[in-house]
């Protein structure tokens, strides 16, 4: 770092207005953490007791666990396809040169930027065309087309790190392409790969638009809390938020740390001779 760069504005100015965006971000956060533990039935900042009666309450919930299982059935098989999905389509890009390439790509990294309603309500039509409306694999397919793009590019990030001519190189020594993929690019790829599960794990686990719009009955959790918020003010939804977002925190934090210490590693990489 440059000891003789000079800024704009004083430093304390540039952390004040850090600090700032970190508190209106996360403080509804943490007054739903303290609310989850609080014994009133309605959130006040005035607290006279504390107690876990709420998350006794959330897990002996029946339709709670119910939707668990749904949201967990639904992610672990949306991380799977679209992990798959990405990398394939992350690998095509990286290897190969076509007609139309930027075109193609432009496409596949498209459904998260279409307002969340809109490619909802087209979801639900196509689905129940053909009949699969209402269904947990309606929602799975739903969620691997919004999560596929950012597994895409996570994968690309970490192929770009590889040059070609390692492929080309095991070929000459007599590997077929298949065994340079699965020798050479899958183990450079595999903290991509598990960093791009992790995130379409989490991205599938908090969706609720597409879920509610064409799951029907078969309700995941998110869909379960908005529901529950239309009937009536219910404290077990602040144990609910918490969890979940300490579930999300952790898959993220999770997938950083795959990627920062692959990255690591390559840069040790080109600096030792």
């Amino acid at each position: 770092m440059n000891s003789h760069l000079k800024h704009a504005l004083p430093a304390c100015v540039w952390f004040t207005g850090l600090m700032l965006v970190f508190v209106i971000l996360y403080a509804p956060i943490l007054s739903a953490l303290v609310f989850s533990f609080s014994a009133d039935r309605f959130p006040s900042l005035d607290i006279t007791r504390f107690s876990t009666k709420w998350y006794a309450q959330v897990f002996a919930d029946a339709r709670v666990l119910e939707a668990l299982k749904n949201s967990l059935t639904i992610a672990l098989s949306t991380a799977l396809v679209a992990t798959t999905l990405g990398f394939a389509a992350a690998y095509a890009d990286f290897r190969f040169r076509f007609f139309g390439q930027r075109m193609v790509l432009a496409l596949a990294l498209l459904p998260p930027t279409v307002p969340i309603v809109v490619l909802s309500l087209a979801m639900l039509a196509f689905f129940s065309r053909i009949g699969l409306s209402g269904t947990v694999g309606s929602i799975i397919l739903a969620h691997v087309v919004v999560a596929t793009p950012f597994a895409m590019a996570i994968c690309r990030l970490r192929l770009e790190q590889m040059p070609q001519e390692y492929e080309t190189a095991a070929q000459n020594l007599g590997a077929t392409p298949g065994q340079a993929l699965r020798l050479i690019v899958l183990p450079h790829a595999a903290p991509a790969i598990g960093a791009a599960a992790l995130i379409t794990f989490a991205v599938s686990l908090d969706e609720y638009a597409i879920a509610w719009f064409v799951g029907g009955l078969e309700q995941t959790v998110p869909v379960t809390v908005l529901n529950t918020l239309q009937g009536q003010v219910d404290p077990t939804i602040h144990v609910i938020g918490t969890l979940a977002f300490a579930a999300t925190l952790s898959l993220v934090f999770a997938a950083q740390l795959l990627l920062l210490r692959s990255t690591k590693s390559h840069k040790n990489k080109e600096v030792s001779p």
